[in-house]
C-alpha cells in the first residue's frame, strides 16, 4: 500500500510537449547524451578490435556487458526508483558514467589499457543505464499531459535516432582523426551536458510515494505480476524480448560483418550504421500518425508485418552496388522498430498507475533487455561456428519471425490497446 504526498507542480500546457520547458530541456539533454552514446557504440568495439586485437567472442562479451545488469538488478531498480526522486537518480547515473568513460583514454595514453578495463567500464555503465532508463521513463509523465505522451515519446525517439545518424559517422571520423580511445571524451562531455539540462528543469517533481507496509520484495513482485499476468503488457513484453534477442545477436556481429566480410573502412562503417538512424528518424516521425489512422494495436501489427521482412536484405550486402541492400534493409527495419517502440512505451506510460510505473517499467525492461546479453553471446558464438554471413542470415530471419508473437496474443482482434489497467487477481 502507498500513501502519497500532495505537491503543487507546474501546470501542464495545452500546446503539446513543446510548450513545456521541462520537456524541451529533457529532449536537449537526452539527444546530446544519445549522440555521445552512439559515438561510443562504434569507438569502444574499435578500441577492442584495433588496439587490443579482440576476437569475435570478446566483442560479443563486450557487447553483452552493458545489458547484463538488467538480469541482476533490473527488478529491484524499479522498486528503488519508485522510492527516490527520479531526476536525482538520473543525475547520479550521468556523473558515474562520465567518470568511468574518462578512464579509458587515460589508460590508453599511459599504455595500461586492457580488455578487462573495457569490460568493467561497459558493465558499470550498464548498471547506470538500468537506473537511468527506468527513472527517465517514469519521469516523463510528470512533465507533460497523458494525451501528449505519444507525441513526446515520438520526439524523444526521433531525436535518439537522429543521434544514431550522426553518432556512428562521427565515431568513425574521430577514430581516424584522434584515435578510438581519445574519441570517447565526446561521450564524457555529452553526459555533462545532459546533467546540466536536468539541473535547469524548474518543474517540481511529485514526491515519491511513502511506503506504508510494502517491502522491496513485495514492490518487485507487484510490478512483475502486472507484466506476467496482464494479457496486453505480457504480449508486448514477450515481443520486445524476442526482438531484442535477435537484434542483440545482429548488433554483436554487425561491426565484424562490415569490417571482415563487406571490407568497409571505418569511415564508411560509420555511414552505413547511420542509415539505421535515418530509418529511426522516419519511424519517429510517423509513429504518432499511424495509431490515429489505424489504431494503436492494429497500427503496431501492421508496422511490424510491413517493415520486418526488409531485414532479409542485410545479409546480401557486399562491395559496390550491393551496399544499397544494406542501406535499404537497415533503414526500413529500424523505422519499423522505432515506430513500434513509441507505441509500446506510450501505452505502458498511460496504462499503468503512476505510483507503479517505475516497477512495471523495470519489470518489462528486465524481460526485454535480459535477452540482450544472451543474444549477443549467441550471435558471437554462431559467428565463430558458422561464419559471419550465415550468422547474419540466421539473425535477420529471427528478426522477421518475432512479428508472429503479436498475432498470437489478444492484439490481433483489436483496433486500439486499452487505456486502463486490467485488474490482476491473485
Amino acid at each position: 500500500m502507498t500513501q502519497g504526498h500532495g505537491v503543487t507542480t507546474s501546470p501542464k500546457r495545452n500546446g503539446g510537449p513543446w510548450s513545456h520547458q521541462g520537456f524541451r530541456l529533457l529532449l536537449i539533454g537526452e539527444t546530446t547524451s544519445k549522440l555521445g552514446t552512439n559515438v561510443t557504440s562504434v569507438l569502444l568495439p574499435l578500441v577492442a578490435i584495433s588496439t587490443l586485437d579482440a576476437s569475435p567472442l570478446v566483442i560479443g562479451v563486450l557487447t553483452a556487458a552493458p545489458w547484463l545488469p538488467w538480469l541482476v538488478i533490473g527488478l529491484p531498480a524499479g522498486a528503488w526508483v519508485d522510492r527516490l526522486p527520479r531526476r536525482a537518480v538520473m543525475l547520479c547515473c550521468n556523473v558515474v558514467s562520465a567518470t568511468l568513460l574518462a578512464t579509458v583514454p587515460a589508460a590508453a595514453w599511459t599504455g595500461l589499457l586492457s580488455t578487462w578495463q573495457l569490460l568493467a567500464v561497459a558493465l558499470v555503465n550498464g548498471v547506470c543505464s538500468v537506473f537511468f532508463s527506468t527513472a527517465c521513463s517514469a519521469y516523463l509523465p510528470s512533465l507533460i499531459d497523458k494525451a501528449d505522451l505519444m507525441e513526446g515519446n515520438a520526439k524523444l525517439q526521433g531525436a535518439e535516432q537522429a543521434a544514431r545518424v550522426a553518432g556512428p559517422g562521427a565515431g568513425g571520423l574521430l577514430a581516424q582523426a584522434l584515435g578510438s580511445a581519445t574519441g570517447l571524451l565526446v561521450d564524457v562531455l555529452s553526459f555533462l551536458v545532459s546533467s546540466l539540462c536536468l539541473l535547469l528543469v524548474r518543474d517540481a517533481e511529485p514526491r515519491p510515494a511513502r511506503r506504508v507496509d510494502g517491502t522491496l520484495w513485495r514492490d518487485m513482485a507487484d510490478g512483475l505480476r502486472i507484466v506476467t499476468r496482464d494479457p496486453y503488457v505480457r504480449t508486448l513484453t514477450l515481443f520486445g524480448a524476442a526482438l531484442n534477442l535477435a537484434l542483440a545477436g545482429y548488433q554483436a556481429v554487425l561491426l565484424l560483418f562490415l569490417v571482415r566480410t563487406v571490407e568497409a573502412d571505418p569511415g564508411l562503417i560509420g555511414l552505413l550504421i547511420s542509415c539505421g538512424g535515418v530509418g529511426g528518424i522516419l519511424g519517429g516521425l510517423v509513429s504518432s500518425h499511424i495509431p490515429r489512422r489505424l489504431g494503436t494495436a492494429r497500427g503496431l501489427i501492421t508496422v511490424q508485418l510491413v517493415t520486418a521482412p526488409f531485414a532479409l536484405l542485410i545479409p546480401l550486402a557486399g562491395q559496390g552496388p550491393r551496399l544499397a541492400l544494406f542501406v535499404v534493409g537497415s533503414t526500413v527495419m529500424t523505422a519499423g522498430i522505432v515506430a513500434s517502440n513509441v507505441i509500446i512505451v506510450s501505452f505502458r506510460q498511460s496504462y499503468c498507475p503512476p505510483e507503479m510505473l517505475g516497477r512495471v517499467t523495470s519489470s518489462a525492461l528486465f524481460v526485454n533487455f535480459g535477452t540482450i546479453p544472451v543474444g549477443a553471446l549467441v550471435g558471437s558464438t554462431l559467428a565463430t561456428v558458422l561464419g559471419l554471413r550465415p550468422t547474419m542470415w540466421v539473425l535477420c530471419t529471427g528478426i522477421c519471425a518475432t512479428s508472429g508473437l503479436l498475432l498470437a496474443g489478444p492484439l490481433r482482434r483489436m483496433r486500439d490497446l486499452p487505456r486502463a489497467l486490467v485488474p490482476v487477481h491473485d
